[in-house]
């Protein structure tokens, strides 16, 4: 029983900071919203059109789409943040609401050229309907006894995540002219694997692999949601995932239920869904260049992205490994082999442009303290010299063009609004010379300079459409070069007046050139889609998907397009997979959108402070705590009430704990009190009861620039203790009463990391705490530990060397909790003085990708090989036994796993062999378990993916 609710109150707690900002907002934002029945739009100022449009739309599907997944209907809360560059959105409990993230992605062939807070609406609306019909059975029941965690880790047992996301994808597709499922390059992954004979098992496809290619749960889920609608109807996944969450089949349930109302088993389910689209590739996509390519590499290579020539022909592109991060390179035409320029800083957008020996991209910066405001911001990396410099600060820039003459820059530039301009940029100074006009309120991709006073870009319209359109940057004047269609067009490149750009065409992601008022076709395969192309002397580049990665193709550029012209008809929109029943939705997104008139009203940041959502039991033994957790849907407020046991002691306690984060700094308070609370004193056990409020400031600061992610946080807590002895010693010994301090400061910085790197190549880790007794008696404590991370003999190797040196004062008044890092295998102990440091080398031992039962898949395990050393000083309060060394060696095995194909869970085994006696006389040869702190996910997150 005791492992059993150990794994409960370890699976609750999981992801709730990864999925969750707190205090993310700057305080100056004063929020609005929009009330419909089934949805409260929460938004800031600027967005009355959009949250109406989403209150439209919500209360739309919860009328035409909610039968398909069941009958409950609740409301939800929906909060826009416009201040973050990253295009996303969830759905999440605990508590229950969606957040949309604003800003749209400029890849229209990733996630489609709908307006994006329209995409988020149909999508992220399907996962509150499924929220609100899987509380049903036994997820009810974990309901009633956990609150929203529980349901959130009943689903998350019962329901995968492939359903819950191709369910979402489906709904998407059907009730608009676009949506992923009519994407060509959606599916390609899978169509990369089949046609290289790629014949991955199932637990792998769900898990995924480090050193090979696999696609996500995304279009995994869309393909089995859309055969099975197919097949067996609209009604079929109503009744399938809701017997599923009701857990109806303890074991599998959602297998068992497919079982139940398909007539077949899972295994001849999901292979009939993904053979219904395997078989609509053609005969000619097993032989073409991305097929023979990906049966060649045993393994994923890297993506070469966005090629372009540089003056003397060589290629430059970005070449994104799994060992490694991103990094810009050059390669001789003809040669494999490719030289680094220099690691990209950490960026959301692949885009890039060369010219003039520079290459242009944009970075990514979050803001110093608000969580949910970030920047875009341009750098200028210089060939020549590998400098890396930043051109713009706080800024939301997309897809920069260096000029002909490489003395400005076109940007995209998305305003807070929603609204989007056109700046040229001085490429020196970083000011905006021109900003062009937006009167159609058109949403710009790909901006590339024509000549150096045209523009070339694709834009989307309020409706989804897109073209190729020319501007005239002095005058603002536009020309339609291929029309208005719902077909993505981006990947634009010029060159001697001929402009490059990718079109869906047909079905397929195909390239073209457009030259003297004509459009003319790639003359090669398309099923892989045909990406990035750029020219120059008489050569062509473009790169297409493979098993392997994205992969470059050169040729020469006579005889590259085939000679007669193509005329884009506005319909086609043609899907490269049939799935019948997207043919007749209930539900359209209509154009323009009814405006619904729903009033506007101030949202108060103080709305719901205490917004109880959950019950968890925490089990870190001996210490045994149920709380009730609270917190508003604006993420600035964490409330917590407990009570707890202690099985050493066998003492009790309650208390209540809360922050505040919607201010710069967080502000903490709380009270705990302890009661029966016991000890020897002399030979007899004495009792007391102990009261503990406390009091804090810490503010987080995030300092991530460049390459670097970079975070710092300082604070400080005030405590008052104070004891109150029990029984026959409740005269004769005094109440103890006193405050305490404790500041901290915690440092991290590192490089991002590739894949398959265990650590980053280059990171340090840095923890100061202090820890004093401010009145009454006397006492203090003194603690600084840092971790310092190098590159081993190979990329996924790691080096980390660690040091640390911790004090106390000697009147043992007092005892605060002791943090020191003691050597490995050791009785830790808090002796008067200790320093310490160790050294570690990391390295991967086998990718094994197997798994079994669908119920654990081993990715990788790993090795650390470490040595430890822990100095104490002699000191007369030491005690006797105690000695001045206590060194260690051994080695970690570590196995990094999924469970349930979804729930990544790393754990190990430590041996050390103790070259020192123990202080409480422990055996030289040790060893341990090491198990993590958290098991799974609180709930299905829901995280659009970017490209």
């Amino acid at each position: 029983m005791r492992i059993f609710f150990c794994l409960i109150g370890t699976i609750c707690c999981f992801g709730k900071a990864g999925a969750q900002i707190f205090g993310g907002t700057p305080t100056s934002v004063h929020w609005k919203y929009v009330q419909s029945v089934p949805a409260k739009i929460i938004y800031p100022p600027g967005l009355d059109s959009q949250a109406r449009q989403v209150a439209f739309l919500v209360n739309e599907l919860s009328k035409t789409t909610l039968s398909t997944i069941g009958t409950q209907q609740k409301p939800v809360d929906i909060v826009f943040h416009n201040l973050t560059t990253i295009p996303n959105g969830y759905v999440q409990l605990a508590p229950f609401r969606s957040e949309f993230q604003l800003t749209p992605s400029q890849n229209s062939f990733d996630l489609g050229s709908l307006p994006w807070f329209q995409m988020l609406a149909i999508h992220e609306y399907r996962h509150v309907q499924q929220y609100n019909n899987f509380c049903v059975g036994l997820s009810r029941v974990f309901y009633i006894l956990f609150g929203q965690d529980g349901l959130a880790l009943a689903n998350s047992l019962s329901v995968p995540n492939w359903f819950f996301e191709g369910d979402a994808v489906y709904q998407e597709t059907l009730v608009s002219k676009q949506g992923r499922g009519r994407l060509p390059l959606f599916l390609t992954g899978f169509e990369a694997l089949w046609v290289s004979q790629k014949k991955y098992s199932w637990m792998k496809i769900r898990n995924g692999s480090y050193r090979d290619y696999t696609p996500d749960h995304y279009p995994l889920g869309y393909m089995l949601v859309a055969y099975g609608r197919d097949r067996y109807g609209a009604g079929f996944w109503d009744k399938t995932a809701v017997e599923a969450a009701a857990f109806k089949g303890l074991f599998y349930p959602l297998q068992k239920a497919i079982e139940r109302n398909a007539g077949t088993s899972f295994d001849s389910f999901r292979t009939k869904a993904l053979d219904y689209f395997r078989d609509q590739i053609s005969e000619k996509a097993f032989s073409d260049y991305p097929a023979v390519y990906g049966k060649k590499m045993p393994h994923f290579v890297s993506d070469e992205l966005f090629p372009q020539f540089s003056e003397n022909n060589e290629m430059v592109f970005l070449n994104s490994s799994y060992r490694l991060p991103p990094e810009f390179a050059v390669q001789k035409t003809g040669s494999e082999k490719y030289s680094r320029i220099r690691f990209r800083s950490v960026s959301l957008d692949d885009a890039f442009t060369y010219r003039n020996q520079k290459i242009a991209y944009t970075a990514y910066e979050p803001d110093l303290r608000w969580g949910w405001r970030d920047y875009s911001i341009i750098r200028i990396l210089d060939i020549r010299t590998k400098k890396d410099i930043r051109l713009t600060s706080k800024t939301k820039y997309f897809a920069p063009d260096i000029s002909p003459d490489a003395k400005t820059i076109v940007a995209v530039n998305m305003a807070t609004t929603g609204n989007c301009s056109l700046d040229i940029i001085d490429i020196q100074s970083g000011k905006i010379l021109h900003r062009l006009p937006n009167p159609d309120k058109l949403i710009y991709t790909y901006p590339k300079y024509f000549s150096p006073g045209q523009l070339v870009v694709a834009v989307r319209n309020p409706k989804g459409e897109m073209a190729l359109m020319k501007f005239d940057i002095d005058s603002g004047t536009q020309q339609i070069l291929v029309g208005w269609s719902m077909d993505p067009i981006g990947f634009i490149s010029t060159e001697n007046k001929q402009i490059y750009f990718t079109r869906t065409y047909h079905g397929q992601d195909q390239g073209f050139c457009y030259r003297e008022g004509f459009v003319y076709p790639l003359d090669a395969d398309a099923a892989a889609g045909n990406y990035q192309l750029s020219g120059n002397s008489g050569k062509l580049a473009w790169n297409q998907f493979t098993s392997a990665g994205y992969r470059m193709r050169v040729r020469d550029i006579n005889g590259a397009f085939t000679g007669l012209p193509v005329v884009f008809s506005k319909t086609d929109t043609s899907e490269k997979h049939n799935v019948y029943s997207l043919d007749n939705p209930p539900f359209q997104i209509p154009y323009p959108i009814t405006d619904t008139a729903y009033p506007s009203k101030p949202y108060p940041a103080a709305t719901h402070l205490f917004n109880f959502h959950s019950w968890r039991p925490y089990i870190n033994d001996p210490d045994y705590t149920f709380s009730l957790l609270g917190q508003n849907v604006l993420n600035t407020f964490q409330s917590e009430i407990y009570i707890g046991y202690n099985s050493n002691e066998q003492y009790k306690k309650t208390g209540m704990d809360f922050t505040y984060g919607g201010l710069f700094p967080f502000f903490n308070a709380g009270l705990e009190y302890r009661i029966d609370r016991n000890a020897y004193y002399g030979s007899q056990k004495i009792y007391w009861n102990e009261l503990l409020p406390y009091a804090g400031i810490s503010v987080p600061l995030n300092l991530s620039r460049g390459r670097w992610l970079t975070n710092l946080e300082a604070g400080s807590n005030i405590s008052y203790h104070e004891q109150f002895f029990q029984g026959v010693y409740k005269d004769s010994i005094k109440n103890t009463t006193y405050f305490s301090l404790d500041p901290q400061l915690v440092f991290t910085h590192q490089l991002q990391a590739g894949r398959m790197q265990i650590y980053p190549s280059f990171a340090q880790t840095l923890l100061v705490q202090y820890d004093k007794a401010i009145s009454n008696i006397s006492g203090n404590q003194f603690l600084a530990s840092a971790n310092f991370y190098f590159p081993g003999f190979v990329s996924t190797h790691s080096l980390v060397l660690k040091a640390a040196i911790q004090q106390r004062d000697s009147l043992n008044q007092v005892r605060f909790a002791n943090s020191f890092p003691f050597a490995n295998g050791y009785s830790a102990e808090n002796f008067y003085r200790m320093y310490g440091f160790g050294i570690n080398y990391n390295l991967p031992l086998v990718y094994p990708d197997w798994g079994f039962a669908n119920l654990v898949y081993f990715l990788r395990i790993r090795a650390n090989a470490f040595y430890d050393y822990t100095g104490v000083p002699f000191y007369a309060t030491n005690g006797p036994g105690v000695q001045t060394q206590y060194r260690s060696a051994g080695i970690e095995i570590y196995l990094d796993t999924k469970w349930w194909n979804q729930l990544a869970l790393s754990f190990g085994i430590r041996y050390s062999r103790l070259l020192d006696p123990d202080y409480q006389g422990r055996g030289p040869n040790q060893w341990e378990l090491i198990l993590p702190l958290s098991i799974l996910n609180s709930g299905y997150n829901d995280h659009l993916p970017s490209p």
